[in-house]
């Protein structure tokens, strides 16, 4: 089963890239960020007639995430508990049943909190804090489990090309990399440094400054993993390739492979 995540910075601008990637990678299941559309506007039949069901939890403009899957999505459910008031579409998660159980999936674009001194910073501290509570709960059915998405942050230096540049920066703060890897302690793995130890292992490049022509990237988009999911991890990689191409994302999909029959 290839599990892979892509926050694709607006699904309708994007459309062509991402049936194009879907038959270049095929895999079982996908996480999709930003589609920056309301969920009716969401371009189903595009995913379905390459044979993916699909779930979708969408805001007009802004946000918005998505859930691509060859086996039915069971279980689903929209938005993050802990926080009644928020209506931002950032989270969906679902299940999907394999041979001898279940694999349990949740898409999640969070929060990026720039700049720091607004109101926007505590609201991705808080969405990290509801984000570690719904995974401490979910991990008490020991099942394979994986969080996948966009998560607004830059886990360590060496997932910088330049870490000086990100100091002051949301997705690098003190406080930021220490609510990460709290979710991290709860017994969850970071796939992609589970099975690489490579430098320049990045997964978004700005638009702006020539970052992409001088691979000036960074790291924040990431698959964590259960000790049930964990097990099971066989290989992961980066699509690298798909921001070379016409009109890109500024982000490029990440996958996990594991040894479970889908």
């Amino acid at each position: 089963m290839r599990i892979a995540t892509w926050n694709v910075n607006s699904i309708r601008q994007r459309l062509d890239h991402a049936v194009r990637w879907l038959g270049e990678s095929r895999p079982d299941v996908v996480c999709i960020q930003e589609i920056k559309c309301q969920t009716e506007a969401f371009p189903k039949e595009a995913f379905e007639a390459l044979g993916y069901n699909v779930s979708v939890h969408g805001q007009k403009g802004f946000n918005g995430v998505a859930l691509l899957s060859r086996l039915p999505l069971e279980d689903v459910t929209h938005g993050l508990a802990g926080d009644d008031g928020d209506e931002q579409a950032r989270f969906i998660e679902a299940v999907v049943s394999v041979k001898g159980g279940v694999v349990r999936v949740a898409c999640i674009y969070l929060p990026n909190g720039n700049p720091p001194d607004t109101e926007k910073y505590p609201y991705k501290l808080g969405f990290m804090e509801r984000l570690s509570a719904f995974a401490a709960d979910r991990l008490k059915l020991e099942e394979p489990l994986v969080l996948a998405g966009d998560f607004n942050v830059i886990p360590e230096p060496r997932d910088a090309a330049d870490p000086a540049a990100w100091t002051s920066d949301a997705l690098f703060l003190p406080r930021t990399r220490q609510a990460f890897r709290s979710l991290l302690n709860l017994g969850f793995t970071d796939a992609l440094r589970a099975t690489s130890d490579a430098g320049r292992l990045f997964t978004f490049w700005d638009y702006q400054a020539g970052a992409w022509q001088r691979d000036n990237g960074i790291r924040i988009d990431h698959l964590l993993l259960s000790p049930q999911a964990a097990d099971r991890l066989i290989a992961t990689g980066v699509d690298k390739h798909v921001r070379a191409w016409e009109k890109p994302s500024d982000h490029v999909p990440v996958w996990a492979d594991f040894s479970i029959a889908a």
